[in-house]
């Protein structure tokens, strides 16, 4: 039957995702708003957001933090034209975002001693096949694939290349061991439920090195530059960002930190993440007609959660329609170049309340459109 009750929130979109609950654009601080980034009011707003990071995610001393443009993929790109070139290339990709970033490198980049390891969706590579003294390129978490890494212990404390982490479904959702990462980047819009448009890149010690000491031999774009006369721009990590940002994106994001502080930091959202995933895994283990995409629960996402169903893509088309027609989810249709199925984000602003609620609508929507086929 029908179910009657509905999520309270039906946004279950991989990006940008559901807001923090409780969010109320006018408890924001806008005092910022209408002034200049450069006004002592954003440049207090835009170094906080870079320090507060930091401390919130217990970054290691000397790790510095960025705010630049053009999101997760600014920050990925940025760090590549800038960083990569200096020796071998290993790339890793399981999924479209990863594959882009191989594609940058082999393709635009034109880096000839590059290494591609790829697997399918749902599945990783090889990681013991990776040879950490070249530079190393990869995704945590497969955003569209519902893969991640299980842990950074494949990456050795002695390497002599640079891990490059495009981290942006996995900061705030997954434990991650910092310490391993040379350059890590996320976007606002994922685990946080924060704005579009603005992306995070973090540098270790080792990756600031690279910086000072190695010149690429091409152009670099101004919104790509870190360094002037070899030394770091140090005030791009105090809030000093190379192009105008938003202002209200950047007091929403603030808005955000502070909620997960609430909530108890990192370790409690990953621990409401892990607990959507447990939901959605009790949910799938009683039905025979859904299933992970990702079959090793050790490299299972608990934040972009990828599901088959035992459906033609045209019938799954069908329930992703009726699940939104009804109000229940929406835009949870599987990434355009993945395999057909369903999206479901169990980030951490979404409530387990509203996924519990969410999980029978599936069962008769997949009901529904089978017995009409």
């Amino acid at each position: 039957m029908q179910p009657s009750l509905k999520p309270a929130n039906p946004n279950f979109s991989s990006g940008p995702c559901a807001k923090r609950p409780g969010y109320d654009v006018s408890k924001l601080d806008l005092s910022v708003l209408g002034r200049s980034h450069r006004a002592t009011v954003g440049k207090k707003a835009l170094k906080s957001a870079c320090l507060d990071t930091a401390r919130v995610l217990g970054l290691p001393e000397g790790y510095r933090v960025a705010v630049v443009p053009a999101s997760d993929t600014g920050a990925m790109e940025m760090a590549m034209w800038s960083m990569l070139g200096e020796r071998p290339v290993d790339v890793l990709y399981w999924e479209s975002f990863g594959q882009g970033w191989a594609t940058d490198i082999t393709k635009q980049l034109k880096l000839e001693n590059t290494r591609v390891l790829s697997a399918d969706y749902g599945q990783i590579p090889d990681l013991s096949e990776v040879n950490c003294d070249n530079d190393v390129v990869f995704t945590w978490n497969g955003t569209t694939s519902g893969a991640k890494v299980p842990n950074a212990d494949w990456i050795s404390d002695d390497r002599q290349g640079l891990t490059f982490c495009d981290a942006t479904s996995a900061v705030f959702a997954q434990d991650i061991n910092w310490e391993k990462l040379d350059v890590i980047t996320y976007s606002w819009q994922k685990v946080l439920g924060g704005e579009g448009g603005h992306g995070m890149l973090i540098l270790s010690p080792r990756a600031v090195e690279r910086l000072e000491s190695y010149t690429p031999p091409r152009p670099l774009p101004k919104i790509f530059r870190m360094t002037k006369g070899g030394k770091l721009i140090e005030g791009l990590f105090t809030g000093a960002t190379i192009n105008t940002p938003s202002m209200l994106c950047v007091v929403d994001y603030l808005d955000a930190l502070s909620w997960v502080e609430s909530v108890g930091g990192v370790e409690g959202t990953v621990a409401r993440c892990d607990a959507n995933l447990a939901t959605v895994s009790e949910f799938v283990a009683k039905h025979d007609w859904i299933d992970f995409l990702a079959q090793d629960e050790n490299i299972r996402s608990n934040s972009s959660v990828c599901l088959s169903l035992d459906l033609s893509p045209e019938q799954v088309k069908e329930v992703v329609k009726l699940l939104d027609s009804e109000g229940v989810a929406y835009d949870i249709g599987a990434y355009r170049d993945a395999p057909a199925g369903l999206r479901i984000w169990c980030g951490a602003t979404i409530e387990n309340s509203n996924l519990q609620t969410l999980l029978p609508w599936l069962e008769w929507a997949y009901s529904e459109v089978k017995s009409a086929s």
